[in-house]
């Protein structure tokens, strides 16, 4: 009788054990973080394989940064008119974040990397501001004109800039302004450091197919290349969810699918 009493209790304990992993794996995407696969939508068939491996966060980084703006003011005076566009989403940056720090930090391997941004202002209206810094604080300005936004846009680096350093870490500013008097609306921060590629990797992006560069981008934690060559993937081919999926695994499934609009381009102002 003991031991069939035995028996009942761990049936019980394990039936409890499978019930709780089923918990935790009906996570909604809403939740994703860093490092997460990307939950697979009825309507798509998104790239299953696809991981974003972050790497380790730099532990003497002060402010944390700002992935999406808290809230915009009114324009010209008017607080009671912010200037969103008929979606209401918000200024966002799209980078990865550390969930427990909040931390807005990505690697990239180039010289001159491209900053993605989703800008839910007409162009009508504001302007874009990018600022960026090294670790001495030394501020090189960018500015920009927002020509077709609502959308998704690509901030690059011109190539008669410096480059960014191996090894060295940046702390990059996107700040937006109301055309009519000139103050901020809107502003996102964060993080970038330009890392070495190894030897290996780079043979074995040499030999990849163009979906499968992303999927190694994204496994060695090089963010801004993985999400660069994503986008290229979806302008060849609209059908194609690798940009979708990558945006997801951060946790940026609200605009992954937004369209991507030909913006603008960086004026250094120094």
């Amino acid at each position: 009788m003991k031991l069939f009493v035995q028996k009942i209790q761990l049936s019980y304990a394990i039936s409890f054990i499978f019930l709780s992993c089923i918990q935790v794996r009906a996570q909604p995407v809403n939740s994703l973080r860093v490092g997460q696969n990307p939950t697979l939508e009825p309507k798509g068939q998104f790239n299953q394989s696809l991981i974003f491996a972050a790497p380790p966060p730099p532990p003497d980084i002060g402010e944390p940064g700002k992935r999406t703006e808290a809230g915009s003011r009114g324009c010209g005076g008017n607080t009671n008119k912010p200037l969103a566009s008929v979606s209401r989403k918000r200024l966002t940056a799209l980078v990865p974040v550390y969930s427990k720090s909040e931390l807005v930090y990505a690697a990239t391997i180039a010289e001159y990397p491209s900053f993605w941004f989703y800008v839910p202002y007409s162009s009508s209206l504001a302007y874009g501001e990018f600022v960026l810094e090294d670790e001495a604080q030394n501020q090189t300005i960018y500015k920009t004109s927002l020509t077709e936004t609502p959308g998704v846009i690509s901030l690059n680096l011109p190539s008669k800039a410096a480059p960014l350093k191996v090894g060295k870490r940046y702390h990059w500013y996107f700040n937006i302004y109301c055309q009519r008097d000139k103050q901020i609306i809107a502003n996102v921060e964060g993080h970038v450091k330009r890392e070495q590629l190894n030897w290996a990797l780079k043979t074995q992006l040499e030999k990849a197919t163009p979906s499968q560069r992303v999927n190694l981008y994204a496994a060695n934690g090089i963010w801004y290349e993985a999400l660069s060559a994503a986008n290229e993937l979806r302008r060849r081919n609209g059908q194609e969810t690798s940009w979708a999926a990558l945006l997801q695994t951060v946790g940026l499934n609200d605009v992954a699918t937004e369209p991507k609009v030909e913006c603008c381009t960086l004026e250094n102002q120094q």
